[in-house]
């Protein structure tokens, strides 16, 4: 078993799971394209095309030339064209962007003037002897009465994990839009996630150290902008992105990161370049503050669609059970019950908080559609789990022996076999009906992934009693985790005693491009079935619906006026490019507003 510090940084599921171990246009409307810069001419457009923020009049594209010499390049003019027309005759715009070192030799352009719910299509050129760009397909959002939208859904692309399989099928899917929900790309140096014998052969991360300055987050864009397979979503597909941390260190908040020490320079310093990076790769919309990402677009009447920041912008620091609350280990947990709960406590900081809910409140749309990095549902476990689950923590993070965290794991298995078998009606023994003790131990339930919103507990009941009191249609879009997650998201009772019957929304989470999820902390054999665990944990968390643990993959999400149908497309291999197939599992929410009712159900296959 491999140990790494991703694994101590994951909360309850990550740590349960060590314990528990036992129809679109054509893909190439231009052919061309390696994982290489291209040989021919002056200048090439070795990174592909992108387009991204589309409203109803308006739409970023993106290139990025290579110059042959960067150093001694100097400013270079690169034409662009949009048409409606697929072989770019007619275009409806045209223009120059003159781009140059100081901004990485990126080209972005905010296109106006366009008809709404129109496909466009665009392309760069660039100076003599320089070939243009394959053209690249986006669409401007639609107005008025709106009949269906269709959203895929990512986060999570490792690139030394595997391959972008992922990537490529939503390039041939019908979503309209593609929502990426950040860990666009990962920091780490070489052999430190994954690790050397799990990272797929020739696709070291460029650099092969930790990434921390301004021209290492360029040049690790750069080595992600250069695989095909994602140059092949962007070609297709206009995205909306947000970032999540790694996009610049491990557990990044507003003022700090695990994954930050002081050798490697000042945090603000590495956390100013990170965003710049950013905002010259991606094709986003860039303020006179690169720090603020969170934005609104409005579908017609059908979809209000916020992209929050839960990570850099208001995120205060997480709270380390382990660290801060030992005594929670051997029982007391009311110091940390209640510092979760503090009303001090923020994700997304007032202004942003203040933002998000008055457009809510104020949206008429009949959806309410949240997209953001971390998961808004409950992980609510019992005590029992919680106690050796933060032992096990602090057993791995402080280098136990293989010996004793193997101790820690079998106790939780036990543990957590025990608690789903007793949620089940019965004792342990199957013998009769729970004890009054058993169902104590049931309801004597504390969380534990505090790196999302079970972390910060009051800026979510503020959210959620929003979404229930204007009888809103919410549904939370999540990442992060690596895994697939469907939850109903109910409001705490007054008295904080429990949760109450009230829904307020929903929560749709997908899993990752490549990043491992509970795969790489146990086997799943005919011995340890994944179902099983699966079973177990969906069992012990009330509001969990739907959870996969072991699958890389995308989430679709299309909304009409009476309902969401939500589907997980899985892959069966990030590991190799060949004879790769889609599974999928499907569940539907109705627009009709809170309801004391389950609003997921599962769609038979």
């Amino acid at each position: 078993m491999t140990i790494n510090k991703e694994l101590s940084r994951r909360s309850f599921l990550k740590s349960a799971a060590a314990g528990a171990g036992a129809a679109a246009v054509p893909v190439a409307i231009t052919g061309c394209g390696g994982d290489d810069d291209k040989d021919f001419g002056v200048n090439v457009f070795s990174h592909g095309v992108a387009s991204g923020d589309p409203l109803t009049d308006s739409v970023i594209i993106w290139t990025r030339i290579t110059p042959e010499d960067e150093d001694a390049a100097g400013s270079l003019p690169v034409g662009w064209s949009i048409s409606e027309n697929s072989d770019m005759s007619n275009p409806v715009q045209s223009g120059t962007y003159v781009t140059d070192s100081a901004k990485d030799f990126t080209v972005k352009v905010d296109v106006k003037g366009l008809q709404a719910g129109t496909t466009y299509y665009y392309r760069f050129t660039g100076p003599s002897g320089t070939e243009p760009t394959d053209i690249g397909q986006t669409k401007t959002l639609p107005e008025g009465s709106v009949s269906a939208i269709k959203f895929a859904v990512c986060s999570c692309a490792n690139y030394p994990a595997g391959f972008f399989n992922v990537y490529e099928k939503i390039a041939s899917s019908s979503a309209d839009i593609v929502l990426h929900l950040g860990d666009y790309i990962y920091e780490y140096q070489s052999g430190t996630y994954p690790s050397v014998e799990d990272q797929v052969t020739d696709r070291a991360p460029d650099p092969v150290n930790e990434i921390v300055s301004l021209a290492d987050y360029r040049k690790r864009y750069a080595q992600y902008r250069r695989d095909v397979q994602l140059q092949s979503a962007h070609k297709a597909k206009p995205f909306i992105c947000v970032w999540d941390d790694h996009e610049l260190a491990n557990d990044a908040y507003k003022n700090g990161a695990e994954n930050h020490n002081e050798g490697e320079g000042e945090f603000a310093t590495r956390r100013e370049e990170a965003f710049q990076a950013y905002h010259e790769w991606m094709p986003i919309r860039t303020g006179s503050d690169l720090s603020v990402i969170y934005r609104q677009f409005e579908i017609g009447d059908l979809v209000n669609l916020q992209m929050l920041d839960t990570r850099h912008v208001g995120r205060d620091k997480p709270v380390d059970l382990v660290a801060d609350f030992p005594e929670a280990l051997t029982g007391d947990t009311s110091a940390f019950i209640a510092e979760i709960g503090s009303s001090t406590r923020t994700l997304l900081g007032t202004t942003q908080n203040e933002w998000a809910t008055s457009n809510m409140i104020n949206s008429s749309a009949t959806w309410q559609v949240l997209g953001q990095q971390v998961l808004m549902g409950r992980i609510l476990v019992p005590t029992d789990l919680l106690i050796p689950l933060g032992q096990l923590e602090a057993a791995i993070s402080g280098g136990a022996s293989a010996e004793a965290i193997a101790i820690l794991q079998t106790s939780i298995k036990s543990t957590l076999t025990e608690l789903a078998t007793i949620k089940a009606g019965f004792t342990p023994d199957l013998s009769g009906p729970a004890t009054g003790d058993d169902l104590a131990r049931l309801a004597s339930v504390a969380p534990y992934n505090l790196d999302a919103w079970d972390g910060y507990q009051y800026e979510r009941e503020v959210l959620l009693n929003y979404a229930a009191f204007y009888n809103k249609n919410l549904v939370v879009l999540a990442g992060d985790t690596h895994n697939a997650w469907a939850s109903e998201l109910r409001l705490m009772k007054s008295d904080l005693s429990g949760i109450s019957s009230v829904r307020a929304g929903v929560e749709l989470a997908t899993s990752s491009v490549s990043s491992p999820g509970f795969d790489e902390y146990l086997t799943f054999d005919e011995a340890n079935p994944v179902a099983e665990f699966e079973g177990a944990v969906t069992s012990l968390i009330d509001d969990l619906k739907f959870f996969d643990a072991s699958r890389r993959g995308f989430l679709e999400v299309e909304f009409t006026p009476t309902k969401a149908t939500a589907t997980w497309n899985f892959v069966n291999t990030v590991k190799s490019k060949a004879d790769v197939t889609v599974s999928t599992t499907s569940y539907e929410v109705l627009a009709s507003g809170a309801s004391t009712s389950d609003k997921l159900s599962a769609v038979p296959q």
